[in-house]
């Protein structure tokens, strides 16, 4: 059933309170990744899609499968490998007794999807996600089949071991709303997780959100009015990030191949409306804008070859350019 509110106000207190609720929720389980929640539940609410990098032993896993226990949604995991094919993620036709070709729903026909280590199958089992991600469809067979919405791919990446993956390419990248990267934990935060984890102490989620207030949430986040010149910073700001360009900043010019695309900007504007919800404002500054800005860009700028040979990270670059 949908969900109404009276007022586009009393919408957005209730999704601040879910906020809240789910962040807490959330944290009984994952341990010192404030930051990661937050931002997990910005690209849900947005409607957008998020690749998680980390070494392992992050709880890249565990925080979406909890995030999947807290929302009342179908959750699906697919664990990536080189022998994985298309239709081990989408489905595929098959002949049934009366020699009549049914079609067989793959885990990709659920509301959040796990794609554990995507950059371990070849390119073709990866692109099976791309009009999934796009076009919240699957095409089979000639076939087109709806998904379900909300529809969330929240992938995760070992940084480490490279031997034998498939970076994912980059118009495949550009589908996901933020790259998060996940560090270690703070020492406190990891003295909480060892006494948590190797006790008998088992601890329970509560379920916070349904689909139905997903969906009106996602509504309401592009409901909220923007500021000409909060639009207009956040354009300026993937402009800068493009090389040999009239709006270019000299470090792209010097260090950057390819700078963001029309998505980063409109995710820009979209991630400040969410996170100024999350924050109890009716409407985002600028400073919406920069606390969502470098999880939007890194993954969309490419370096060039005086970058790495200086050592000078993405991370660097888009700071200087804030």
């Amino acid at each position: 059933m949908p969900v109404t509110y009276t007022s586009d106000v009393e919408a957005a207190e209730a999704l601040n309170q879910s906020f809240k609720k789910l962040h807490a929720e959330i944290s009984k389980v994952v341990i010192g990744q404030d930051e990661t929640i937050r931002l997990l539940l910005t690209a849900i609410f947005c409607q957008g899609h998020c690749l998680l990098v980390g070494v392992p032993g992050l709880a890249k896993t565990l925080l979406i499968q909890t995030i999947a226990d807290v929302l009342d949604l179908k959750f699906n995991r697919i664990q990536f490998t080189p022998d994985l094919m298309p239709s081990d993620i989408l489905g595929a036709e098959t002949l049934d007794n009366e020699r009549n070709f049914r079609f067989i729903r793959g885990p990709v026909f659920a509301n959040i999807i796990l794609a554990d280590e995507i950059n371990r199958t070849p390119p073709k089992t990866q692109a099976a996600l791309l009009e999934a991600m796009q076009e919240y469809s699957v095409t089979v067979a000639g076939q087109k089949h709806s998904l379900e919405r909300p529809f969330f791919v929240l992938a995760t990446q070992n940084p480490i071991e490279q031997e034998g993956t498939y970076p994912l390419p980059e118009a495949q990248l550009d589908r996901f709303m933020f790259m998060v990267l996940l560090d270690y934990p703070a020492f406190e935060a990891e003295l909480n997780i060892v006494k948590t984890t190797t006790s008998n102490q088992r601890v329970e989620v509560s379920k916070v959100v349904s689909g139905a207030e997903i969906l009106a949430y996602q509504q309401l986040v592009r409901k909220v009015p923007v500021a000409d010149n909060v639009v207009d910073y956040a354009v300026r700001l993937v402009h800068k990030t493009r090389p040999n360009t009239p709006m270019a900043a000299a470090d792209a010019t010097n260090y950057l191949e390819w700078g963001a695309g029309p998505r980063a900007s409109q995710n820009l504007v979209l991630g400040a409306k969410c996170n100024a919800l999350f924050n109890g404002k009716y409407s985002p500054d600028i400073e919406d804008v920069r606390a969502v800005a470098l999880p939007i860009l890194r993954h969309r700028i490419v370096r060039n070859f005086k970058a790495e040979a200086e050592g000078i990270s993405v991370n660097d670059l888009i700071q200087k350019l804030l």
